[in-house]
């Protein structure tokens, strides 16, 4: 009972904030995702980033309950000290890392947004649910808010623009510990632009084990692989070796 009841994921404060979020996402996204709809309608097929950045600037796009107590579950059974997260929105996502930091003694997430308001409305929901001195916020193109990052880094979360997936990825890393994941959420989300970051994680020769989860919108979960030892003449293999 102490366990639980000293859990962030299960604090009043954390649970009063991630419902008004679902709650404030229910009323608000589907008539943002209508008009969505209507506008690619209109123009006879997809809109521009720029366009679509600027139609989803009231919409969460937020995780679902189960999801989120899914990166919660991954964070704390690798023990991950250091988060990466793309696409920060209003901070629903990010409230489920940093829970998981929290009860794994500490860390921090680093989340990246290009929107500035989305990410100071974040900063007051991390504040409320008391994590946000767990959290270090940065606005802007990710391809330029990570570039300084530092090893190592344990977990991964993609969940912005999907075109983005895989450069994002190939600029963490060099930075990633054997064995951190990388998740990428929203695979029915524009399918077509997660084609490059599927086939890069679902190719052995670059050092993934990947698989496909059909939980919400379907999210792939990549296991970053400790690199291969060779073994010593004599050890093992070749000289001495049975077989």
């Amino acid at each position: 009972m102490d366990a639980l009841k000293d859990s962030a994921l299960h604090s009043l404060a954390v649970n009063r904030v991630l419902d008004c979020l679902f709650q404030a996402a229910e009323e608000t996204d589907p008539a943002i995702l209508a008009r969505l709809r209507e506008e690619a309608g209109q123009t006879g097929g997809p809109i521009n980033d720029r366009e679509r950045a600027d139609l989803l600037g009231e919409a969460f796009m937020p995780v679902s309950r189960e999801m989120g107590r899914l990166l919660y579950i991954l964070a704390r059974t690798q023990r991950s000290r250091t988060i990466v997260e793309f696409g920060t929105s209003f901070g629903i996502s990010t409230i489920y890392l940093a829970a998981a930091l929290h009860d794994n003694g500490g860390g921090r997430v680093i989340t990246t947004e290009m929107n500035v308001e989305k990410i100071k409305r974040a900063q007051k929901h991390l504040d409320a649910a008391g994590l946000g001195f767990l959290v270090e916020f940065r606005t802007g193109d990710a391809l330029v808010t990570l570039r300084d990052l530092l090893g190592p880094i344990d977990l991964l979360f993609l969940d912005g623009w999907k075109n983005l997936y895989l450069p994002v990825l190939q600029l963490v890393e060099p930075h990633l510990r054997p064995g951190a994941l990388s998740i990428a959420d929203d695979l029915d989300i524009f399918p077509e632009a997660h084609k490059p970051y599927l086939e890069y994680v679902r190719c052995p020769a670059n050092g993934y084990v990947s698989v496909e989860v059909p939980l919400g919108d379907r999210i792939e979960v990549s296991l970053r692989l400790v690199p291969a030892l060779q073994p010593q003449r004599g050890e093992g293999w070749g000289e001495g070796a049975g077989g």
